[in-house]
Protein backbone atom coordinates (compact mmCIF):
# COMPACT_ATOMS: atom_id res chain seq x y z
CA UNK A 1 0.00 0.00 0.00
CA UNK A 2 1.38 3.15 -1.15
CA UNK A 3 1.48 5.55 1.42
CA UNK A 4 2.07 9.74 2.20
CA UNK A 5 5.65 9.16 2.34
CA UNK A 6 6.13 7.91 -1.14
CA UNK A 7 4.57 10.89 -2.78
CA UNK A 8 6.11 14.46 -3.78
CA UNK A 9 3.84 16.70 -2.15
CA UNK A 10 5.87 19.99 -2.00
CA UNK A 11 3.80 22.89 -3.47
CA UNK A 12 1.31 20.52 -4.46
CA UNK A 13 -2.74 20.44 -3.66
CA UNK A 14 -3.48 17.43 -1.96
CA UNK A 15 -6.91 16.30 -0.54
CA UNK A 16 -6.88 14.41 2.23
CA UNK A 17 -10.01 12.46 3.34
CA UNK A 18 -10.12 12.91 7.27
CA UNK A 19 -12.91 11.62 9.80
CA UNK A 20 -14.39 14.65 11.76
CA UNK A 21 -17.37 12.54 12.51
CA UNK A 22 -16.75 13.96 15.57
CA UNK A 23 -19.72 15.07 18.43
CA UNK A 24 -20.80 18.08 18.98
CA UNK A 25 -22.46 20.06 22.08
CA UNK A 26 -23.78 23.72 22.03
CA UNK A 27 -21.52 24.69 18.51
CA UNK A 28 -18.27 23.18 20.28
CA UNK A 29 -16.79 19.79 19.17
CA UNK A 30 -17.32 17.84 22.35
CA UNK A 31 -14.66 14.94 21.46
CA UNK A 32 -11.46 15.75 19.57
CA UNK A 33 -10.13 12.42 19.25
CA UNK A 34 -10.66 11.78 16.07
CA UNK A 35 -8.99 15.04 15.02
CA UNK A 36 -5.96 14.28 16.88
CA UNK A 37 -5.47 11.15 15.33
CA UNK A 38 -5.27 13.25 12.46
CA UNK A 39 -2.79 15.64 13.21
CA UNK A 40 0.81 13.15 12.07
CA UNK A 41 -0.35 13.38 8.36
CA UNK A 42 -1.85 16.99 8.47
CA UNK A 43 1.18 17.66 10.07
CA UNK A 44 3.71 15.99 7.61
CA UNK A 45 2.39 17.47 4.78
CA UNK A 46 2.53 20.93 6.21
CA UNK A 47 6.20 20.33 6.85
CA UNK A 48 6.70 19.79 3.66
CA UNK A 49 4.85 22.59 1.90
CA UNK A 50 2.14 21.35 0.80
CA UNK A 51 -1.29 22.68 0.68
CA UNK A 52 -3.59 20.47 1.87
CA UNK A 53 -7.47 20.20 1.58
CA UNK A 54 -9.25 18.42 4.03
CA UNK A 55 -12.55 16.67 3.56
CA UNK A 56 -15.19 14.80 5.76
CA UNK A 57 -18.36 13.86 6.56
CA UNK A 58 -20.42 14.86 9.72
CA UNK A 59 -23.10 12.96 11.03
CA UNK A 60 -26.59 11.83 8.64
CA UNK A 61 -27.83 14.87 6.66
CA UNK A 62 -29.23 12.59 4.31
CA UNK A 63 -28.19 14.75 0.81
CA UNK A 64 -29.22 17.63 2.08
CA UNK A 65 -27.70 20.97 3.90
CA UNK A 66 -28.09 20.57 7.74
CA UNK A 67 -27.34 23.88 9.19
CA UNK A 68 -26.37 21.95 12.77
CA UNK A 69 -24.21 19.60 10.72
CA UNK A 70 -21.43 22.44 9.13
CA UNK A 71 -18.20 21.73 9.81
CA UNK A 72 -17.34 25.53 11.05
CA UNK A 73 -16.95 24.15 15.18
CA UNK A 74 -14.14 21.95 13.62
CA UNK A 75 -12.35 23.97 11.71
CA UNK A 76 -11.92 26.21 14.73
CA UNK A 77 -10.80 23.12 16.92
CA UNK A 78 -8.53 21.82 14.34
CA UNK A 79 -7.29 25.55 14.31
CA UNK A 80 -6.57 25.24 17.87
CA UNK A 81 -4.61 21.56 17.80
CA UNK A 82 -2.29 22.60 14.49
CA UNK A 83 -1.90 26.22 15.37
CA UNK A 84 -2.42 27.14 12.02
CA UNK A 85 -5.51 29.41 10.68
CA UNK A 86 -7.90 26.32 8.85
CA UNK A 87 -9.36 28.40 5.89
CA UNK A 88 -13.47 26.90 6.11
CA UNK A 89 -15.34 26.42 3.06
CA UNK A 90 -18.93 27.03 2.43
CA UNK A 91 -19.36 23.97 0.52
CA UNK A 92 -17.20 20.90 -0.77
CA UNK A 93 -17.74 21.71 -4.47
CA UNK A 94 -18.42 24.24 -6.48
CA UNK A 95 -16.69 27.84 -8.66
CA UNK A 96 -16.09 29.04 -5.73
CA UNK A 97 -14.43 26.19 -3.55
CA UNK A 98 -12.36 25.62 -7.10
CA UNK A 99 -11.14 28.96 -7.03
CA UNK A 100 -9.94 29.11 -3.64
CA UNK A 101 -8.66 25.91 -3.44
CA UNK A 102 -5.87 26.87 -6.59
CA UNK A 103 -4.86 29.89 -4.85
CA UNK A 104 -3.74 28.14 -1.85
CA UNK A 105 -0.57 28.70 -0.68
CA UNK A 106 2.14 25.91 0.60
CA UNK A 107 1.49 25.61 4.29
CA UNK A 108 -2.06 26.74 4.44
CA UNK A 109 -4.92 24.41 5.52
CA UNK A 110 -8.40 24.86 3.63
CA UNK A 111 -11.68 22.62 5.20
CA UNK A 112 -14.33 21.78 2.89
CA UNK A 113 -18.20 21.72 3.92
CA UNK A 114 -19.67 18.02 4.92
CA UNK A 115 -19.95 15.88 1.91
CA UNK A 116 -22.50 14.38 2.76
CA UNK A 117 -24.38 17.37 1.95
CA UNK A 118 -24.57 16.16 -1.59
CA UNK A 119 -26.33 13.06 -2.40
CA UNK A 120 -23.54 12.07 -4.78
CA UNK A 121 -21.36 11.64 -1.76
CA UNK A 122 -22.74 8.10 -0.41
CA UNK A 123 -23.74 7.37 -4.21
CA UNK A 124 -20.77 7.19 -5.15
CA UNK A 125 -21.33 9.64 -8.09
CA UNK A 126 -18.55 9.62 -10.35
CA UNK A 127 -19.38 13.47 -11.47
CA UNK A 128 -19.48 14.50 -7.68
CA UNK A 129 -15.72 12.17 -7.32
CA UNK A 130 -14.71 14.18 -10.15
CA UNK A 131 -15.81 17.45 -8.90
CA UNK A 132 -14.17 16.61 -5.56
CA UNK A 133 -10.84 15.33 -7.52
CA UNK A 134 -10.45 18.34 -9.26
CA UNK A 135 -9.48 20.66 -6.57
CA UNK A 136 -6.63 19.01 -5.75
CA UNK A 137 -3.39 16.80 -7.69
CA UNK A 138 -2.60 14.02 -4.86
CA UNK A 139 -5.11 12.61 -2.92
CA UNK A 140 -4.79 10.74 0.29
CA UNK A 141 -6.89 8.92 2.51
CA UNK A 142 -6.86 9.18 6.44
CA UNK A 143 -9.88 7.77 7.30
CA UNK A 144 -9.55 4.79 8.33
CA UNK A 145 -13.11 4.74 10.28
CA UNK A 146 -14.90 5.31 6.81
CA UNK A 147 -12.96 3.32 4.59
CA UNK A 148 -15.52 0.42 4.94
CA UNK A 149 -18.11 2.53 2.74
CA UNK A 150 -17.60 2.87 -1.22
CA UNK A 151 -17.98 6.65 -1.18
CA UNK A 152 -16.81 9.22 -3.75
CA UNK A 153 -14.66 10.77 -0.86
CA UNK A 154 -13.48 7.75 0.23
CA UNK A 155 -13.05 5.56 -2.88
CA UNK A 156 -14.19 7.44 -5.65
CA UNK A 157 -11.44 9.89 -5.76
CA UNK A 158 -9.28 7.32 -5.55
CA UNK A 159 -9.27 5.95 -9.18
CA UNK A 160 -8.96 10.13 -10.27
CA UNK A 161 -5.59 11.03 -8.59
CA UNK A 162 -2.22 9.45 -7.88
CA UNK A 163 -3.69 8.55 -4.34
CA UNK A 164 -2.05 7.20 -1.17
CA UNK A 165 -2.45 6.25 2.30
CA UNK A 166 -2.05 8.80 5.21
CA UNK A 167 -0.09 8.13 8.26
CA UNK A 168 -3.24 7.21 10.62
CA UNK A 169 -4.93 4.67 7.91
CA UNK A 170 -0.87 3.32 7.54
CA UNK A 171 -0.90 2.31 11.29
CA UNK A 172 -4.41 1.02 11.08
CA UNK A 173 -3.84 -1.18 8.91
CA UNK A 174 -0.45 -2.37 9.87
CA UNK A 175 -2.08 -3.14 13.48
CA UNK A 176 -4.71 -4.83 12.58
CA UNK A 177 -3.22 -6.72 10.37
CA UNK A 178 -1.11 -8.18 12.79
CA UNK A 179 -3.30 -9.22 15.24
CA UNK A 180 -5.45 -10.89 12.48
CA UNK A 181 -2.59 -12.92 10.78
CA UNK A 182 -0.18 -13.14 13.31
CA UNK A 183 -1.29 -12.45 16.74
CA UNK A 184 0.79 -12.90 20.21
CA UNK A 185 -0.37 -16.57 22.16
CA UNK A 186 -1.54 -16.51 24.47
CA UNK A 187 -4.43 -14.42 22.41
CA UNK A 188 -7.09 -13.40 24.05
CA UNK A 189 -10.40 -11.36 23.34
CA UNK A 190 -13.08 -9.58 24.64
CA UNK A 191 -16.41 -8.97 23.39
CA UNK A 192 -19.34 -6.70 24.38
CA UNK A 193 -21.64 -4.60 23.06
CA UNK A 194 -25.02 -5.41 21.72
CA UNK A 195 -25.37 -7.94 19.80
CA UNK A 196 -24.34 -11.56 18.68
CA UNK A 197 -24.91 -10.58 14.82
CA UNK A 198 -22.27 -7.84 14.83
CA UNK A 199 -19.71 -9.94 15.71
CA UNK A 200 -19.77 -13.24 13.91
CA UNK A 201 -17.96 -12.78 11.32
CA UNK A 202 -14.69 -11.70 13.92
CA UNK A 203 -15.61 -14.50 15.96
CA UNK A 204 -15.72 -16.92 12.75
CA UNK A 205 -12.17 -15.44 11.78
CA UNK A 206 -10.48 -15.27 15.02
CA UNK A 207 -12.00 -18.04 17.14
CA UNK A 208 -9.59 -20.97 16.52
CA UNK A 209 -6.45 -18.13 17.19
CA UNK A 210 -7.82 -17.35 20.26
CA UNK A 211 -7.29 -18.88 23.36
CA UNK A 212 -9.72 -17.38 25.36
CA UNK A 213 -12.84 -15.07 24.58
CA UNK A 214 -14.36 -12.97 27.53
CA UNK A 215 -18.29 -11.88 26.52
CA UNK A 216 -19.78 -9.31 28.38
CA UNK A 217 -22.72 -6.71 27.57
CA UNK A 218 -25.81 -7.57 25.39
CA UNK A 219 -24.57 -9.59 24.05
CA UNK A 220 -23.84 -12.13 26.76
CA UNK A 221 -27.38 -11.72 27.66
CA UNK A 222 -28.07 -13.94 24.46
CA UNK A 223 -25.37 -16.61 25.04
CA UNK A 224 -26.81 -16.75 28.75
CA UNK A 225 -30.42 -17.30 27.83
CA UNK A 226 -28.89 -19.89 24.85
CA UNK A 227 -27.71 -21.83 28.31
CA UNK A 228 -31.13 -21.92 29.63
CA UNK A 229 -31.00 -18.84 31.78
CA UNK A 230 -34.22 -16.80 32.21
CA UNK A 231 -33.14 -13.05 31.81
CA UNK A 232 -36.10 -11.05 32.37
CA UNK A 233 -36.47 -8.09 30.21
CA UNK A 234 -32.67 -7.91 29.33
CA UNK A 235 -32.15 -7.04 26.13
CA UNK A 236 -31.40 -10.65 23.93
CA UNK A 237 -31.23 -10.79 20.40
CA UNK A 238 -34.16 -14.29 20.15
CA UNK A 239 -32.72 -14.41 16.56
CA UNK A 240 -29.57 -15.40 17.13
CA UNK A 241 -30.32 -17.84 20.33
CA UNK A 242 -29.60 -20.84 17.83
CA UNK A 243 -26.48 -19.08 16.25
CA UNK A 244 -25.81 -18.41 20.07
CA UNK A 245 -25.69 -22.51 21.00
CA UNK A 246 -23.68 -23.13 18.10
CA UNK A 247 -20.86 -20.82 19.13
CA UNK A 248 -21.24 -22.14 22.43
CA UNK A 249 -20.54 -25.39 21.11
CA UNK A 250 -18.37 -24.84 19.26
CA UNK A 251 -15.81 -22.81 21.50
CA UNK A 252 -16.41 -24.79 24.27
CA UNK A 253 -14.44 -24.02 27.71
CA UNK A 254 -12.25 -20.95 25.98
CA UNK A 255 -15.64 -19.09 25.99
CA UNK A 256 -16.34 -16.86 29.09
CA UNK A 257 -19.61 -15.38 29.98
CA UNK A 258 -20.68 -13.11 32.98
CA UNK A 259 -21.14 -15.50 36.17
CA UNK A 260 -23.11 -12.24 38.15
CA UNK A 261 -24.73 -8.78 36.31
CA UNK A 262 -25.92 -5.81 37.68
CA UNK A 263 -29.70 -5.66 37.17
CA UNK A 264 -31.74 -3.19 37.48
CA UNK A 265 -35.61 -2.60 37.32
CA UNK A 266 -35.47 0.18 34.65
CA UNK A 267 -33.84 1.50 31.61
CA UNK A 268 -32.87 4.39 33.77
CA UNK A 269 -29.89 5.90 34.82
CA UNK A 270 -31.26 6.39 38.46
CA UNK A 271 -32.74 2.94 38.81
CA UNK A 272 -33.27 0.70 41.35
CA UNK A 273 -30.14 -1.54 41.01
CA UNK A 274 -27.93 -4.91 42.61
CA UNK A 275 -25.99 -7.69 41.70
CA UNK A 276 -27.14 -10.95 41.27
CA UNK A 277 -25.94 -14.32 40.09
CA UNK A 278 -27.22 -14.90 36.40
CA UNK A 279 -28.85 -17.32 37.32
CA UNK A 280 -31.39 -15.04 39.71
CA UNK A 281 -32.27 -12.30 37.57
CA UNK A 282 -36.10 -10.99 38.96
CA UNK A 283 -39.06 -11.19 36.53
CA UNK A 284 -39.10 -7.79 35.03
CA UNK A 285 -35.52 -6.66 35.64
CA UNK A 286 -32.91 -6.30 33.24
CA UNK A 287 -28.98 -6.97 33.27
CA UNK A 288 -27.20 -3.14 32.53
CA UNK A 289 -23.57 -4.34 33.59
CA UNK A 290 -21.31 -7.11 34.28
CA UNK A 291 -20.64 -7.89 38.31
CA UNK A 292 -18.18 -7.48 40.79
CA UNK A 293 -17.77 -11.56 40.43
CA UNK A 294 -17.19 -11.12 36.39
CA UNK A 295 -15.03 -8.45 36.76
CA UNK A 296 -12.47 -10.37 39.13
CA UNK A 297 -12.95 -13.69 36.58
CA UNK A 298 -12.15 -11.94 33.77
CA UNK A 299 -8.83 -9.96 35.31
CA UNK A 300 -7.89 -13.69 36.43
CA UNK A 301 -8.46 -14.88 32.97
CA UNK A 302 -6.67 -12.50 31.20
CA UNK A 303 -3.16 -13.33 33.04
CA UNK A 304 -0.49 -14.40 31.43
CA UNK A 305 -2.28 -13.27 28.18
CA UNK A 306 0.91 -12.09 25.75
CA UNK A 307 -2.00 -9.84 23.22
CA UNK A 308 -5.69 -8.89 23.95
CA UNK A 309 -8.11 -7.47 21.58
CA UNK A 310 -11.15 -5.70 23.42
CA UNK A 311 -14.49 -4.73 21.08
CA UNK A 312 -17.89 -3.19 22.61
CA UNK A 313 -18.52 -2.46 26.00
CA UNK A 314 -19.49 -4.65 28.65
CA UNK A 315 -22.23 -2.46 29.96
CA UNK A 316 -24.31 0.56 29.56
CA UNK A 317 -21.37 2.87 30.72
CA UNK A 318 -22.84 5.81 29.81
CA UNK A 319 -25.02 5.83 32.81
CA UNK A 320 -22.50 6.34 35.62
CA UNK A 321 -24.29 3.00 37.75
CA UNK A 322 -23.48 0.56 34.87
CA UNK A 323 -20.32 1.59 34.36
CA UNK A 324 -18.28 -0.22 36.50
CA UNK A 325 -17.72 -3.10 35.05
CA UNK A 326 -16.41 -1.35 31.64
CA UNK A 327 -14.29 0.78 33.37
CA UNK A 328 -12.75 -2.31 35.47
CA UNK A 329 -11.80 -3.37 32.03
CA UNK A 330 -9.90 -0.65 30.60
CA UNK A 331 -8.00 -0.08 33.71
CA UNK A 332 -6.90 -3.92 33.81
CA UNK A 333 -5.76 -3.42 30.06
CA UNK A 334 -3.86 -0.18 30.86
CA UNK A 335 -2.13 -1.77 33.58
CA UNK A 336 -1.39 -4.91 31.56
CA UNK A 337 2.18 -6.10 30.00
CA UNK A 338 0.19 -7.51 27.12
CA UNK A 339 -0.19 -5.92 23.73
CA UNK A 340 -3.27 -4.28 23.96
CA UNK A 341 -5.70 -3.35 20.98
CA UNK A 342 -9.15 -1.54 21.30
CA UNK A 343 -11.43 -1.49 18.42
CA UNK A 344 -15.28 0.61 18.11
CA UNK A 345 -16.67 3.70 18.92
CA UNK A 346 -17.83 2.96 22.21
CA UNK A 347 -14.81 1.23 23.46
CA UNK A 348 -12.50 3.93 22.07
CA UNK A 349 -14.82 6.61 24.33
CA UNK A 350 -14.54 4.79 27.44
CA UNK A 351 -10.83 4.60 26.83
CA UNK A 352 -10.66 8.19 26.27
CA UNK A 353 -13.08 9.05 28.99
CA UNK A 354 -10.66 8.06 31.87
CA UNK A 355 -7.56 9.55 29.88
CA UNK A 356 -5.88 5.87 29.24
CA UNK A 357 -5.25 5.93 25.94
CA UNK A 358 -2.03 6.38 26.09
CA UNK A 359 -1.55 3.22 27.96
CA UNK A 360 -2.88 1.51 25.16
CA UNK A 361 -0.79 -0.40 22.33
CA UNK A 362 -3.29 0.98 20.05
CA UNK A 363 -6.77 2.77 20.21
CA UNK A 364 -8.67 2.15 17.13
CA UNK A 365 -10.34 5.05 15.05
CA UNK A 366 -12.61 2.14 13.29
CA UNK A 367 -16.19 0.89 14.52
CA UNK A 368 -17.77 -0.86 11.62
CA UNK A 369 -14.27 -0.50 9.29
CA UNK A 370 -12.68 -1.96 12.02
CA UNK A 371 -15.26 -5.13 12.52
CA UNK A 372 -14.98 -5.30 8.47
CA UNK A 373 -11.42 -5.76 8.31
CA UNK A 374 -11.19 -8.46 11.53
CA UNK A 375 -13.75 -10.70 9.76
CA UNK A 376 -10.80 -10.44 6.70
CA UNK A 377 -13.11 -8.14 4.42
CA UNK A 378 -11.85 -6.16 1.78
CA UNK A 379 -11.99 -1.82 2.64
CA UNK A 380 -13.61 -0.17 -0.36
CA UNK A 381 -11.12 3.05 0.89
CA UNK A 382 -7.92 0.76 1.22
CA UNK A 383 -8.26 -1.29 -1.79
CA UNK A 384 -8.66 1.56 -4.00
CA UNK A 385 -4.99 3.10 -3.17
CA UNK A 386 -2.42 3.35 -5.63
CA UNK A 387 -4.62 3.08 -8.29
CA UNK A 388 -4.83 6.91 -9.26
Amino acid sequence: MRTVRDVDVSGRRVLVRVDFNVPLEDGEVADDTRLRASLPTITYLLERNAKVILCSHLGRPGGEVVEELRLDPIAKRLSELIDVGVIKAGDCVGEAVEARAKDLEPGQVFLLENTRFHPGEKANDHKFAARLAGLAEIYVNDAFAAAHRAHASTEGVAHLLPSAAGLLMEREIEVLRRVRENPKHPFAAIFGGAKISDKIGILDQLMDRMEMVLVGGGMANTFLKAQGHEMGESLVEEASLDTAREILEAAGEKLVLPVDLVVADAFDAEAKHHAVLVDQVPPGWRALDVGPRTVDLFREKLKGAKMILWNGPLGVFEMELFSKGTYAIVGTLAEHEAETITGGGETAAAVNEVNLADKMTHVSTGGGAFLTFMEGETLPGVAALGEG
